[in-house]
């Protein structure tokens, strides 16, 4: 599907902008519990705010909580590609370059950088409102044998 093409699942997405994900069909989804600011062919972004339960001992966000966000932004902006078949992770490598607290509000941009057939290059971010990065990562994405609803 190109990226004149429109497909319901993206149309979905952008659909939902401005509404949380606690009713995500990924339970991890919607334990993050973000709030889907934009959807867009090869980008989405999602906003999350750190809560207590998202946090390490030292009280700040803990690595596979921000590690969640960014892996389960990846994965609805490729479901939103609008593909035949699913998608899954093979690798997610994270960097975690500042702490963030309870109560911050951070925005997990994910966009790809090459759609193969079977392969999907992404890259996310996680930042703060004033724009510091918090984390980053690249992942590939694997097409399974599971066919897609819609």
């Amino acid at each position: 599907m190109s990226s004149t093409e429109t497909n319901p699942r993206l149309e979905f997405f952008k659909s939902q902008i401005g509404q949380t994900l606690g009713q995500s069909i990924s339970k991890m989804g919607s334990w993050l519990n973000g709030t889907l600011r934009e959807a867009n062919y090869e980008s989405m972004v999602v906003e999350f705010t750190v809560r207590e339960d998202m946090t390490n001992p030292m009280g700040t966000l803990h690595g596979g909580a921000v590690s969640a966000m960014m892996d389960d932004t990846v994965g609805m902006m490729v479901f939103g590609l609008g593909r035949e078949f699913g998608y899954t992770s093979v690798n997610l490598n994270c960097d975690f370059l500042s702490a963030a607290r309870v109560g911050e509000v951070l925005t997990c941009h994910a966009k790809v950088i090459r759609a193969g057939r079977n392969v999907i290059h992404c890259e996310a971010q996680v930042t703060t409102t004033e724009g510091k990065i918090i984390a980053k990562c690249a992942t590939n994405m694997i097409q399974t044998g599971i066919k897609l609803p819609f």
